[in-house]
């Protein structure tokens, strides 16, 4: 099997099954839409513009009439310069754990062969390995207070408003720290917001 595709920028996708097919063959953060509901989840478009803003998005969606009213949507979001745009091929078929063809008998992005991903992806590709931060874990948001414990909630939503992030479940946080900043950056600005360690 070939070594995964380094990858700087945040990969977005439409749903769960896009996101697993490209984590077999790319090393990078993959994103979801979780499909229509982007339109109206503000907090998740807000932390998909951040996190797009700082390392770049590329965004891939399935051909389909639907595919393309969440690209639309999509790139609203970001400033232009920080966006790169990947197509699938328009392949004729149905994925093999759909009962039925989409709407237009169309692939969508989890149906492609992993060699078209590939090559779609490998013009982006770098030789450094995407996580060059510690990442944070949450058993260190635990340990910092800012999970399970007392006022844990709103110290999460502290430590999101100093940061201009918008407020974010556990597990979204310390993906979203260990993207931006890092394990020891994190404890840095904790000492500065006067947070349980």
């Amino acid at each position: 099997m070939a070594d995964k595709l380094n990858i700087r920028e945040i990969v977005v996708v439409e749903g769960r099954y896009d996101k697993i097919a490209l984590s077999n063959i790319l090393d990078a953060t993959i994103l979801t839409t979780d499909g229509f509901s982007i339109f109206h989840k503000g907090e998740k478009r807000d932390y998909l513009r951040r996190l797009g803003e700082e390392r770049g998005v590329i965004l891939l969606t399935d051909s389909d009439g639907g595919g393309k009213q969440i690209r639309a949507f999509l790139t609203g979001l970001f400033p232009a310069a920080s966006v790169k745009h990947l197509y699938i091929p328009c392949v004729a078929g149905k994925e093999g754990r759909k009962k039925q063809r989409s709407k237009q008998g169309l692939l969508g992005v989890e149906g492609m062969d992993a060699e078209v991903l590939r090559a779609l992806f490998t013009p982006f590709a770098t030789d450094a390995p995407t996580q060059n931060l510690t990442p944070v874990t949450k058993t260190d948001l635990y340990v910092w207070g800012l999970l399970g414990g007392e006022n844990a909630s709103e110290k999460r939503e502290r430590l999101c408003q100093y940061l201009g992030l918008p407020p974010l479940t556990s597990t979204a946080l310390a993906q979203g720290l260990s993207l931006l900043y890092g394990k020891e950056k994190v404890e840095k600005i904790l000492s500065t917001l006067f947070l349980e360690k």
